[in-house]
């Protein structure tokens, strides 16, 4: 088993790697063919694929479907990237969990990162401040 040093130190790497993640957003990207329902275009052929393509970004938002038209070479390829990124983002995320769990399992009970350890157990306890004040009459 690693020790919790080596362990820290991946997960700092891992940090660094998911700062440099850049935009993302959650979807997928599909192309669509259609037909337009004139007789005489080509796209009446059964054989035709049909006008297009029509790229779309898809994403279920709060339990509902939202799509949008990328109607732009560039819009492809700034959705295509910011895909690619937040599966780079989940990927990392995952990661980071697997790392944190096997330091969690590594580290002693009782020790607190970042946290001197305390004295034994004959340290003094702290106890209360004093007394208190008079209690007021009753009405």
């Amino acid at each position: 088993m690693q020790d919790i040093d080596q362990l820290e130190q991946q997960r700092s790497l891992l940090y660094e790697r998911l700062a440099q993640t850049g935009d993302f957003r959650r979807g997928t990207i599909g192309a669509t063919y259609r037909r337009c329902g004139k007789t005489n275009c080509a796209c009446a052929d059964p054989r035709h694929p049909g006008h297009g393509p029509r790229h779309r970004l898809t994403r279920s938002l709060h339990g509902r479907t939202e799509s949008i038209e990328l109607r732009t070479p560039l819009a492809l390829e700034k959705a295509s990237r910011e895909v690619a990124n937040h599966r780079r983002f989940t990927a990392l995320s995952q990661e980071i969990v697997e790392i944190n769990e096997r330091i969690c399992e590594a580290r002693p009970p009782g020790q607190v990162p970042g946290v001197e350890p305390r004295a034994g157990a004959g340290a003094e306890k702290g106890g209360s401040s004093g007394t208190s004040g008079p209690r007021s009459q009753r009405r």
